[in-house]
């Protein structure tokens, strides 16, 4: 059993390792193509202005919800640990 948390424990210490270097850089692109596909939407005809508008909302939000993710990173594998023990 000790040798399964010990597992889990690196796993997501590698885990909060690679958000806290990647994540913010996946959402400032994700906010940022949010941005440009909301930009290019306002070119396009009535008929598909919706569908760009919604794809850019959602690249938006996407952004926000990884760059929350990555904030809260820390203290989610803390209270995981928690959990754990």
């Amino acid at each position: 059993m000790g040798g399964n948390l010990a597992f889990v424990y690196d796993l997501l210490l590698s885990w909060s390792g690679v958000l806290s270097s990647i994540g913010p850089i996946i959402s400032l692109m994700l906010i940022t193509a949010g941005g440009i596909v909301y930009g290019l939407a306002q070119t396009q005809p009535s008929e598909v202005k919706g569908k760009w508008q919604t794809a850019a909302i959602g690249l938006f939000i996407g952004g926000i919800i990884v760059g929350a993710v990555v904030g809260a990173s820390i203290s989610i594998r803390d209270t995981s640990m928690k959990l754990l023990s």
